[in-house]
C-alpha cells in the first residue's frame, strides 16, 4: 500500500486541531478523561467525547470508494487512505450502488442489500469526528426491486418499486443488524425520505399532483404537509433539509423544533418533461445540488439561496459539484470531463479522463464521487479509478487499478 506526502502532512495537521477541539469538548461538558493515552481506566470512568464502541477515531476525513461490478457481483472497498483495496462481499446480478455516507446499497430486484465501508463521520456542529473500522456485509433488507435508499441519524428508508417501503433502525444497523420498525405501503411514486426521527412518504392527492406526509418511525401518520409535489421524482439530502424533484421546481423541507415545514424553488420558467431532473447529486449533505437537464445541460440547484441554474453543456453522462464557489464538473459522453463556473455557465477546465478505448456505454457507467479536494471517477474500460485534483485544471492526481470491472462506485467517510 502506498501513502500519499500530501495527504500525511494535512493529516499532521489535522491531528493538532483535533485535539484542540477534544479539549475544549472536555471542558465544555466535563465526560473527557484526562490522559487518554496514559494509565487504566477504571471501569466507572466516563467515556471519551466521541468515544464509538470498536472503532478508531481519526484525526482526518476517511475517505473510502465502494466499488461493484454490476455483472460479476464482485464488491471491493477502495481505501483512499491507504490506497489499498479488499474484498466485501457480492451483490446480485444487475445491482446498483448508492450510498449514504458510511453504507452503500445494493439494489437489486431481491432487496437492498447492506455493506458497512467502516468510515463515516459525525458533525457535532462546532466540530467534526471522524471514525474507521473494519469494513463488512451487514445482511439485506428484503422487498421487490429497491429502488432508492436515505437515511437520517435515526432510519434509513428503503422505496421498492411496488410502491412500499420499510424503516429500518440506522442506529442497529451501526452494530451489525437489520431491524425494519415498519414497513409502509401506500407509497404514491418517488422515494421515502427520513428527515430526523420522522419519515417523509409521498402519498396520491388530488390530480395527478403528490402530498408528503410526516410519518414516525413505526409508519403512522403525524401530518401532511400543505405544498404540493407534481410529478415528484428524485430527493436529496442536505445538511440543512430534504429536498424533492418536481415538475414545478423542487419542494424543500425543513425542521424546526421537530415540525417539518415546506416551500417551494420554482424553476422561474417553463421546463419540458425531458429536461426536468430525474435525481440529484451533490457533495455529501451538501446544498449545492447538480443534475442532468436531458440533452441540453445541466442544473445546479443553491438550496441556500433558493436558486436553481441551466448550464447549456449538452448531454452529460455524469455531473458533481463540491459547492457553492467550487467548479461544476461535467463528464461528456466523449469521456472528457469539463469544469464549469456555475455563475455564468464558462467552460473553465477540460481534460480527457476516460481511456481511449471507452464507449458512450462505457462512460454511462461512469459516476463523479466529490469531497473538500478530489473528485473520483470509475474508468470502467480501462478498470482504474481515476482521482482528480478540480481546483488545479482537473489534474489526474492518482489512479487505482482494480482487477474487476468497476461499474459501480460510490464514496463514504464524509
Amino acid at each position: 500500500m502506498t501513502r500519499n506526502p500530501s495527504k500525511a502532512a494535512a493529516a499532521a495537521i489535522t491531528a493538532l486541531t483535533l485535539a484542540l477541539l477534544l479539549a475544549g469538548c472536555a471542558e465544555g461538558d466535563g465526560k473527557e478523561e484526562a490522559g487518554r493515552g496514559g494509565g487504566k481506566k477504571s471501569a466507572s470512568s466516563p467515556k471519551p467525547h466521541g468515544y464509538v464502541a470498536g472503532a478508531e477515531e481519526a484525526a482526518e476525513q476517511q475517505s473510502r470508494l465502494v466499488l461493484g461490478d454490476s455483472r460479476s457481483g464482485t464488491v471491493a472497498v477502495l481505501d483512499l487512505i491507504e490506497g489499498g483495496t479488499e474484498p466485501l462481499g457480492r451483490m446480485r446480478e444487475g445491482a446498483e450502488l448508492v450510498t449514504d455516507g458510511r453504507f452503500a446499497y445494493a439494489n437489486s430486484g431481491g432487496g437492498s442489500q447492506v455493506f458497512d465501508s467502516g468510515a463515516w463521520m459525525v458533525d457535532h456542529g462546532d466540530h467534526v469526528h471522524y471514525y474507521r473500522a473494519k469494513a463488512r456485509a451487514v445482511g439485506t433488507v428484503r422487498g421487490k426491486r429497491a429502488e432508492h435508499v436515505h437515511s437520517s441519524s435515526w432510519l434509513t428508508a428503503v422505496t421498492f418499486a411496488d410502491g412500499t417501503a420499510r424503516l429500518v433502525d440506522h442506529g442497529r444497523m451501526e452494530k451489525g443488524r437489520i431491524s425494519p420498525s415498519a414497513t409502509i405501503e401506500d407509497v404514491d411514486r418517488g422515494p421515502v425520505v427520513p428527515l430526523g426521527e420522522h419519515a417523509l412518504v409521498p402519498v396520491a392527492a388530488a390530480g395527478s399532483e403528490t402530498a408528503l406526509e410526516v410519518r414516525d418511525r413505526k409508519g403512522r401518520k403525524k401530518a401532511s404537509l400543505d405544498e404540493k409535489c407534481p410529478g415528484l421524482r428524485g430527493a436529496a439530502v442536505t445538511r440543512s433539509g430534504v429536498v424533492f424533484g418536481c415538475a414545478d421546481g423542487a419542494l424543500f423541507v425543513t425542521e424546526k423544533g421537530r415540525k417539518p415545514r415546506a416551500e417551494k424553488i420554482p424553476f422561474g420558467r417553463e421546463v419540458p418533461a425531458a429536461e426536468r431532473p430525474d435525481s440529484f447529486r451533490s457533495r455529501s449533505q451538501g446544498t449545492t445540488l447538480t443534475a442532468k437537464a436531458g440533452d441540453k445541460g445541466v442544473w445546479v440547484l443553491n438550496v441556500t439561496a433558493r436558486d436553481w441554474k441551466l448550464l447549456e453543456t449538452g448531454p452529460a453522462a455524469a455531473v458533481n459539484s463540491a459547492g457553492e464557489g467550487m467548479p461544476v464538473l461535467v463528464l461528456k459522453k466523449s469521456g472528457t470531463l469539463n469544469a464549469y463556473d456555475a455563475s455564468d455557465g464558462r467552460e473553465t477546465a477540460s481534460r480527457r479522463i476516460l481511456a481511449k478505448s471507452s464507449s458512450v456505454k462505457d462512460a454511462a457507467r461512469s459516476v463523479i464521487e466529490i469531497d473538500a479536494g478530489r473528485a473520483y471517477i470509475n474508468d470502467t474500460a480501462a478498470k482504474k479509478i481515476h482521482e482528480i485534483d478540480y481546483n488545479d485544471d482537473l489534474r489526474k492526481a492518482r489512479s487505482f487499478p482494480v482487477d474487476f470491472t468497476p461499474s459501480e462506485m460510490v464514496e463514504t467517510g464524509r
